[in-house]
């Protein structure tokens, strides 16, 4: 009898339990998902990197100037270049073009002062290049980027003065070859920042059809 009891006892209390579920707690409230989900440890999830200046992987220090040059890549990709977070030169801006393109930068204020670019293919632009470099007063950052061809009519005059600012494959550059590079005039920048990259055309390694794949450098430089 007791037994009985027990049982009757119980089973009013689940249906009585059953019910007050029913009325009291909102259709979808509880599914099983939601069940699975009861004891499960929660999960921490990290939060989305920052992004950094000039999209560098890591910031730079405090009191440095960040920097990243983009060479073009084939007949679509022009070249960017980038200083504090400005794109100081991009196919967006409209001042990018075929040849050998400059920014230039005063190292005091970090502001931009100038951009140009001089097609080597057809065009005689290397003597006014070399006025170019010339006029720039001391303290000057340039940032140098190539699309298409830079070398075809790049006399050695010229190249002699990109040299003396400091660049190791002027002389090397060859016919669409992609070259970035970075220089001071009068001052020195430091030893163990990127400053120049080249990619010369190869047609059993090229990534587009007559066109060698885009390089960049990018780093910080002290303030």
């Amino acid at each position: 009898v007791l037994r009985l009891f027990g049982f009757l006892l119980t089973a009013l209390a689940a249906w009585y339990l059953g019910y007050f579920v029913a009325v009291h707690v909102p259709q979808n409230t509880i599914s099983i998902a939601v069940l699975q989900e009861i004891g499960k440890k929660p999960v921490l999830r990290a939060p989305a990197p920052k992004r950094q200046k000039c999209d560098h992987w890591s910031p730079c220090p405090p009191g440095n100037f960040a920097y990243r040059i983009l060479s073009g890549g084939g007949k679509q990709r022009r070249a960017k270049i980038c200083f504090e977070d400005e794109q100081l030169l991009s196919e967006g801006n409209g001042n990018v073009g075929s040849g050998i393109n400059i920014a230039t930068v005063n190292y005091k204020t970090g502001e931009v002062t100038s951009t140009k670019f001089f097609e080597m293919w057809t065009g005689d632009h290397s003597r006014e290049m070399m006025d170019f470099i010339r006029n720039a007063p001391e303290g000057t950052l340039f940032l140098m980027a190539t699309h298409d061809d830079g070398s075809t009519k790049l006399k050695n005059d010229a190249k002699n003065l990109v040299e003396e600012l400091g660049s190791k494959e002027i002389k090397n550059i060859k016919f669409r070859s992609s070259w970035v590079f970075i220089a001071a005039k009068g001052f020195k920048l430091p030893d163990n920042i990127q400053k120049e990259k080249i990619n010369h055309s190869d047609q059993k390694k090229n990534r587009y059809s007559g066109w060698p794949a885009e390089i960049q450098i990018e780093g910080c430089i002290p303030r």
